[in-house]
């Protein structure tokens, strides 16, 4: 195998210099904490990465849309979140390695960069700018149609504003104002998942005090048409349901680089994400698909509302509202956060306005949070005035960006692995297992749903338009590197 380029290659500082071996350019990689105008603050405490570690596999789609998994798949929707749950983990373990390394808030956009060309930096940076920028548009209707029916007296557009305005002017504030809410969020989301688990396990074993029921057992498991009552491919089909609702592990990565002691939280974070996705989405799944048949109507519309219902716990809708609530504004939180931080990240290599880099005197990238804010607002609009055409397109046409940041991820990883062997082995603090023949493992079992995707009506559909945003990106990207070569600057370095 022919040798690599130097980890340098396309770490750029602000004035075009290459860094030194191994180091991340002031700026261009986000910092880590430098404490200047010109970079992030190390403004996260170690409970705020902890808990945004947690909370970052824990969305509102776990407490509402596991529903329509479990109505597709069956009992057997815990092989599919169990399949997806182990990719995510080794595609954490490699992006763990390549952040314990050199944390930097670009985090799997600047080791593309490096890895594998500016090209597929800047694509995947703005790929998953625009997911989450998306996903603010959709967390923010889906908050305030909740606080709407709490309060009807404000409009559901009204509401909207007032979360997005507040969320914003948190980010604005301080990355410890972001840390500080996002803990506590995420602190009740865990509290929840947490009491839902051992409520429902007391309730199987029949243990739970005034419950009817005496232990469940694995009559639901295995009756209703068996733990594949659909068939094997049900299985993959809840594969396809599930999978995107994991994206959000990586969010500690691009966190870290604003922490006291990075490379500790990223190696911490890595090595607990896999009791993270086994407690939290297997542990909650169980106890629904045992406590009550899959194919219930209640399971489908609302499988943790219907759990406490069954087993007697008053109010169990208000109480799901308030966690779903807290889920949606975590969410909104932290995807500002991060597509801020990306969008900053960009800047700062030269892949979007330079004014995206800069810092307030808080270390704050405020024109990167603000204009990712109009973008999420323009989005919003669109979700109330064409549901149905232009937002449908928005959110169709960046669904698959999931699959395409974890192949990034594993091709940059076995990349950047080489490199690190090479010219820095003492940071390889965090190693991927089996490298590098678990990296090629994942990225067949990746490939192989993206394949998958298009048996699937609406996965092709979200596939074919997520290919053609990237086409169009990676177009971008391919004619300002030609741009950028043909540069005055760029001739006379290769004349001298």
């Amino acid at each position: 195998m022919s040798a690599q380029k130097p980890i340098t290659t396309d770490a750029r500082a602000p004035g075009g210099a290459e860094s030194p071996p191994g180091v991340s350019p002031p700026g261009a990689a986000g910092g880590t904490g430098s404490g200047n105008d010109d970079g992030l603050k190390a403004g996260l405490k170690n409970r705020h990465l902890s808990m945004i570690a947690i909370g970052g596999v824990i969305g509102a789609g776990l407490f509402v849309g596991s529903g329509a998994g479990i109505a597709a798949a069956g009992p057997a929707i815990l092989l599919s979140y169990a399949l997806v749950g182990t990719l995510v983990v080794l595609v954490m373990r490699m992006l763990g390695e390549m952040a314990a390394a050199d944390p930097v808030s670009g985090s799997f956009s600047s080791y593309a960069d490096r890895a594998l060309g500016r090209w597929a930096g800047f694509t995947i940076g703005w790929l998953y700018w625009f997911f989450w920028v998306v996903v603010l548009a959709v967390e923010a209707t889906a908050g305030a149609d909740i606080l709407t029916g709490w309060i009807p007296a404000v409009p559901q557009w009204g509401w909207a504003l007032i979360v997005m305005v507040v969320l914003t002017a948190t980010n604005l504030f301080s990355v410890g104002s972001y840390g500080e809410f996002e803990f506590w969020f995420a602190g009740i989301k865990v509290v929840a998942i947490a009491a839902f688990i051992v409520i429902g396990g007391l309730a199987m074993f029949g243990l739970l005090p005034g419950a009817s029921d005496g232990a469940i057992g694995t009559a639901n498991l295995t009756g209703h048409g068996g733990f594949l009552p659909n068939g094997p491919g049900a299985v993959l089909t809840g594969v396809l349901m599930v999978v995107f609702s994991f994206m959000g592990s990586e969010i500690v990565t691009l966190a870290a680089g604003e922490s006291a002691n990075p490379r500790k939280a990223v190696a911490r974070a890595t090595n607990s994400v896999i009791w993270r996705i086994a407690v939290f989405y297997l542990g909650s799944i169980l106890i629904v698909v045992t406590l009550l048949p899959w194919n219930s109507p209640e399971v489908k519309k609302s499988p943790y509302v219907a759990v406490l219902d069954h087993i007697g716990i008053a109010h169990a809708g208000q109480v799901m509202d308030v966690v779903v609530l807290t889920a949606v504004l975590s969410c909104l939180n932290s995807g500002l956060y991060t597509a801020s931080r990306m969008a900053f990240s960009l800047g700062g290599r030269g892949d979007a306005p330079k004014s995206f880099s800069r810092t307030t005197e808080r270390g704050v990238p405020a024109t990167a949070i603000l204009a990712s804010v109009v973008f999420g607002f323009v989005a919003v609009f669109f979700n109330y005035a064409y549901p149905d055409t232009v937002f449908q397109f928005l959110l169709n046409s960046s669904g698959a960006v999931a699959l395409f940041v974890w192949l990034v991820i594993c091709f940059s990883q076995l990349r950047m692995r080489r490199i690190l062997e090479r010219e820095s082995p003492e940071r390889l603090t965090v190693k991927m297992w089996a490298y590098p023949y678990l990296t090629w493992v994942t990225i067949g079992m990746i490939v192989f749903v993206v394949g998958y995707m298009f048996t699937d009506a609406t996965g092709r559909e979200q596939m074919v338009l997520s290919l053609l945003a990237a086409a169009v990106v990676l177009a971008v990207a391919l004619v300002r590197e030609v741009r950028r070569k043909r540069s005055p600057e760029a001739l006379e370095k290769e004349l001298t």
